[in-house]
Formats: C-alpha cells, sequence, structure tokens
C-alpha cells in the first residue's frame, strides 16, 4: 500500500513538473520560466528574424543548386585526350 501511495504521489508531481519543463524547452525559454507567460515583443521580433534568416538561407541553397546543375548542364562535352604519335 506504500508502494502505491509513493507511486501515485509521484505521478501527481511528476506530469505537471514534466509537462512545464517540456513546454519550456520546447520554446527555447528558462526551465523554470512561467509557460503561460506570453512572449514579449522584443521576443517576437527576435524569433521572426531568425526565421527569415533560415528561410532566406534555404531559397539561396536552392537556387545555388540549381545555378550549378544548369552549368553542369551546359558544359561542352569532354574531349578525348590526344597523344601525339612519336
Amino acid at each position: 500500500m506504500r508502494r502505491i501511495k509513493g507511486f501515485i504521489f509521484g505521478m501527481v508531481i511528476g506530469i505537471p513538473l514534466g509537462l512545464w519543463f517540456g513546454f519550456n524547452l520546447g520554446q527555447d525559454r528558462p526551465l523554470l520560466s512561467n509557460p503561460f507567460e506570453e512572449p514579449t515583443l522584443q521576443e517576437k521580433i527576435k524569433q521572426t528574424g531568425d526565421n527569415l534568416i533560415e528561410k532566406g538561407g534555404e531559397v539561396l541553397e536552392k537556387s545555388g543548386q540549381a545555378l550549378r546543375n544548369k552549368a553542369k548542364d551546359d558544359e561542352p562535352p569532354a574531349m578525348p585526350l590526344q597523344i601525339p604519335p612519336q
């Protein structure tokens, strides 16, 4: 009976704490911060800027890959090396 009480107590305390810490980790916030607090304007701007930089990098990478593929397709076929007779 004592083990069951300990298990139930652990679940009652452990589940809410786990959700609290997990939510804060998922939002890149300090571990013990309030998970229900709305992000400040500064945090929203920073997150938007980070997303913009990440998406811009992906677009640049895709366009660079497309240019490399186009340059590869436009390349003339390689001529075989001819060795002069001796």
